[in-house]
């Protein structure tokens, strides 16, 4: 078993470097703080250093979803019993970007939710948030059923020409997957019905809404194809990696691979 490092904020950003994130770049980011080692400084000195890489200029992203906030029936509450189901429905809270917590998204992206000047949009299961040039842009009309999909948060990375940075996470975690997905034509594509409670005319409904179904269970497979046949930076930071990426890239190599190989 390797021995467990310690990762300081120079670390951070040599490795950051090392891979090149610039100034002036947007990118989303995928964190796993606790496989690094020992940050000294946690979450705190990550989003620094990822702030003094890009500068004001550039714009930084991270998934701050908080799916609890769908139907129990699909799952999200796996821990509580069935008869549970309707009283969740009933009573779990609307939506609010200022106070929902992020769910498994890591520490690192539970801070940067509440950074000054970061943004969030309103999805109320599968938010962004953003800081920097284009935050206001990226996190605003994020629609209910438009979850990755063109307009997108994800979609609007891509028209900006942005980065995908993966910091001691897999391709599991590479959220841009999903808007291949959206994109690509393969047989078993097809939407579903989801609900969250949201804040509607001042009153909290527990909302219905069509939307393409999130499978991500071929993404790391789909990550192997792609470092396999594609150009990635890879470096080391602490015990963890890091990936970076051109997210057109990967999400263009994504939707050739999904429309040959799902069935």
């Amino acid at each position: 078993m390797k021995e467990r490092q310690i990762v300081l904020k120079q670390d951070i950003l040599k490795s950051l470097n090392d891979v090149g994130l610039r100034k002036g770049q947007t990118v989303i980011v995928h964190t796993s703080l606790s496989s690094l080692g020992f940050v000294c400084g946690g979450a705190q000195v990550v989003i620094e250093a990822l702030i003094e890489t890009v500068g004001e200029e550039g714009t930084i992203l991270m998934p701050t979803q908080s799916w609890k906030n769908l139907d129990p029936s699909t799952g999200v509450h796996w821990e509580e019993p069935e008869e549970w189901h309707d009283i969740i429905r009933e009573n779990w809270p609307a939506y609010n970007k200022d106070i929902t917590p992020t769910n498994t998204m890591g520490a690192v992206a539970e801070m940067f939710r509440k950074w000054p000047g970061t943004l969030r949009s309103d999805h109320p299961a599968r938010s962004v948030s953003a800081w920097g040039k284009h935050a206001k842009y990226i996190t605003e009309n994020h629609d209910l059923s438009n979850i990755f999909g063109e307009g997108s948060p994800i979609a609007k990375i891509y028209e900006l020409d942005g980065f995908v940075l993966q910091i001691g996470v897999g391709y599991d975690k590479n959220t841009s997957i999903h808007l291949a997905d959206a994109r690509a034509n393969y047989k078993s594509k097809h939407n579903c019905i989801e609900h969250s409670a949201i804040m509607e005319n001042d009153k909290r409904v527990w909302k219905v809404y069509e939307t393409l179904f999130v499978d991500g269970e071929d993404f790391e497979e789909i990550g192997k194809s792609f470092e396999e046949n594609c150009s990635v930076n890879k470096g080391n930071l602490g015990n963890g990696i890091l990936t970076f990426m051109k997210q057109r890239d990967i999400v263009d190599f994504a939707v050739r691979w999904i429309e040959k190989n799902r069935k």
